[in-house]
This record gives structure tokens, sequence and C-alpha cells, in this order.
């Protein structure tokens, strides 16, 4: 009886570790940061993500949380990889602030 309250128990609590483990790099860096904390925000802004930026893009632009000079110098950048980058990510805030803004 015991081992099947502890795996009731186990079950229960899946689909909030389940959650967690599948934050993406911008859902993780936008709660890390000064400005996050609203998990419902930061998931929305992932959402966008995931629609708009490949896996490299988005743990590049999980960066810009941490180091926003990193996106003034990705945005000034001269090389062709960066202005594609820069396009995609103009990209991903646009259909963030309109998939998360209401």
């Amino acid at each position: 009886m015991k081992s099947i309250v502890l795996l009731a128990a186990a079950v229960a609590f899946l689909p909030v570790m389940s959650s967690v483990a599948v934050a993406g790099p911008i859902e993780r860096a936008c709660m890390a940061s000064d400005r996050g904390g609203n998990r419902s925000l930061c998931g929305c802004i992932q959402q966008a993500a995931d629609m708009t930026l490949s896996g490299g893009d988005q743990r590049r632009a999980a960066k810009f949380f941490k180091n926003p000079d990193a996106a003034h110098s990705t945005w000034t950048s001269q090389s062709k990889s960066d202005d594609d980058f820069w396009d995609r990510y103009q990209s991903f805030g646009q259909t963030a602030e309109a998939y998360c803004a209401g």
C-alpha cells in the first residue's frame, strides 16, 4: 500500500517536473534576468522563439538577457552571418511582441 501511495505521488509531480525540464534557453534566460520572473510571460516568449529561431539562434539570443552589449555588437557587426541572425532575431522580437502583448 505504501509503495502505491509513493508511486501516485511521483506521478502527480511528473507534469511539474517535465514543464521545468523542457524550458528552452530563452525562457530560462528570461526567468533569470532582472526583468524576468514572470513564468507565463517568459514561457510565451519561449514559444515565440520556438516559432522563429533555431536552437542555436535561441542559445545565442539568450545571452543577450545577461549581456545586452552582445546584442549591440551583433547589430553593428558588418558580417553577413551576424546580419542574417539579426534579421531572424528581429522577426522573433516582433513575433514575441504580437504573441505575448495581450
